[in-house]
């Protein structure tokens, strides 16, 4: 991936066909957090490497979610954080998490995706498994 952060939302605008740059980015900022806090260690870590410098604190900041979340209440718990409805929250997901899946190998998607509840590879545009 570029390393810039417009590299970053305008694939996501093009991904989500956003009508506004303001509507991608909010995208990754809520997506990112949602999923910095279900990694932890070295694929946090890894995947914190590709992301544009000005993202890496929204993707790492927040601290660990106690409990895992399925695939459905991950775009309940992006919905949440962006005020947005089911279809809106999906349709940011997608776009994020394939947009990231792009720039991740074959390796990371897969330990990313061991995290992470059963189901969510279709997120990351993807058929299981990875």
């Amino acid at each position: 991936m570029d390393e810039s952060v417009e590299a970053l939302i305008d694939s996501v605008q093009a991904r989500g066909e956003y009508a506004a740059r303001d509507e991608a980015a909010e995208a990754v900022h809520s997506v990112l957090g949602v999923l910095g806090a279900h990694l932890v260690g070295d694929d946090r870590t890894d995947l914190a490497r590709l992301l544009p410098r000005q993202c890496v604190a929204l993707f790492t900041d927040l601290p660990p979610a106690s409990e895992p979340l399925t695939p459905s209440g991950f775009v309940d718990a992006v919905a949440a954080r962006d005020a947005s409805d089911g279809p809106a929250a999906r349709r940011a997901v997608t776009a994020v998490l394939t947009t990231l899946a792009e720039v991740a190998d074959d390796s990371l998607l897969r330990r990313i995706l061991t995290q992470l509840p059963p189901g969510h590879a279709h997120l990351f545009g993807r058929t299981e498994p990875v």
